[in-house]
């Protein structure tokens, strides 16, 4: 397969290695098996409501249960991206009205077997809708998504979105409108081996408009993570809020680009930004790059981004009171990432997510034991 790919001399590649994709676009599809429902990341031991099970793309029919999602042809367009332009028009969308009442979150599992797949989504809901998205990304090769999401009036949505693969490379891009008064929260955890790339481009077009984009990157070995996102505020009254917490170990890179767009007509803005960096290894690169671009005369914009090692006087509290070494940077660590983390509003999608990090750094945290953890840490 040809593939036209953005040099890292383009700004916005610029930290992005994506040297390994011709080879992952070549693979054959996978042919053997692969987990059964049971052994799936689930969110509890037996899911109920909406869920999809992809393998390289293709929806498993027996272990999906669609609801109200349907398949077909997608409105999802980035033909400005040269990795979201592949996703193609077949996929799936999730439409909701006024009058669905949400029973859980809609859970997604992405399968991948070693080869190269493509899928675009699309997510809209109208007038006072709201819905929760868990999507969770195993296995190897190249897994390139595009989501395209409009959300109506006083419409919320909660996207977690957890990257456990072993590895590959994961692409992500999100296209999304909110109208008036709507609510966007997008947290995404990278906890796998695999190598990433996160694209957002959300525009709060109604006025009272709320949108909140972050996430969790963890990356050892020579994993490089890559997020760039864009927040425009194109009409007046909105907030923002991006957080991100980056860890990197041995000669792994995570990069973080973020930017607030504030257009003239946006006044009364609030936007902030977070980006923050932790070094395991000095031998590891962590980049953080927050922007602001502002146009309109009234607002309250900030932005901030460190980076650092791990405190040695907490180190020391920790060990004199019994923790090991190992385990006591564990905690450290898991505590530096769990503000991104907590943005997620539903307790045991955001105890999945902590016990994900928590296995990363070497320590299965049992589901239920999230305040334990933090007490020992003193949050």
């Amino acid at each position: 397969m040809q593939l036209d790919l953005p040099s890292n001399r383009a700004e916005a590649w610029r930290w992005s290695d994506l040297s390994a994709l011709p080879a992952l676009a070549g693979e054959p599809k996978f042919a053997g098996t692969y987990p059964d429902f049971h052994q799936l990341p689930w969110l509890g031991d037996a899911p109920e409501g909406p869920r999809l099970v992809f393998v390289d793309g293709t929806l498993d029919a027996d272990r999906s249960n669609p609801g109200p999602i349907r398949f077909g042809p997608v409105e999802a367009r980035a033909e400005d991206h040269p990795l979201a332009r592949l996703a193609g028009q077949q996929g799936w969308s999730l439409r909701l009205g006024p009058d669905h009442a949400p029973t859980g979150p809609v859970q997604i599992v992405h399968i991948s077997t070693g080869a190269a797949d493509h899928l675009p989504a699309e997510i809209a809901l109208d007038t006072d809708a709201q819905a929760s998205i868990v999507e969770t990304y195993i296995g190897s090769g190249w897994t390139n998504r595009l989501t395209a999401i409009r959300l109506a009036k006083s419409a919320r949505l909660m996207l977690s979105r957890r990257l456990i693969g072993d590895s590959g490379f994961v692409s992500l891009t999100d296209r999304a409108e909110l109208g008036q008064a709507a609510s966007l929260i997008s947290v995404t955890l990278a906890a796998g081996g695999t190598d990433t790339r996160l694209d957002g481009r959300i525009d709060l077009q109604g006025e009272e408009g709320f949108a909140e984009a972050g996430g969790t990157l963890l990356a050892r070995g020579r994993q490089r993570h890559d997020a760039n996102l864009v927040l425009r505020h194109s009409a007046a009254h909105g907030m923002s809020r991006q957080v991100w917490r980056s860890v990197a170990d041995d000669k792994a890179t995570c990069s973080v680009a973020a930017r607030v767009e504030v257009a003239r007509a946006a006044q009364k803005t609030d936007g902030e930004q977070s980006l923050r960096g932790l070094l395991l290894q000095r031998s590891a690169t962590i980049n953080a790059k927050p922007e602001l671009e502002i146009f309109a005369d009234d607002v309250k914009c900030a932005h901030g981004a460190t980076v650092g090692e791990i405190d040695r006087n907490a180190l020391f509290y920790l060990a004199s009171r019994g923790v090991p070494v190992e385990e006591a940077k564990a905690l450290l660590t898991q505590a530096f990432v769990a503000d991104a983390i907590d943005r997620i509003g539903e307790e045991a999608v955001r105890e999945a997510f902590h016990a994900d990090a928590m296995a990363w750094f070497g320590f299965p945290l049992p589901l239920g034991e999230e305040g334990a953890r933090r007490e020992a840490v003193g949050r």
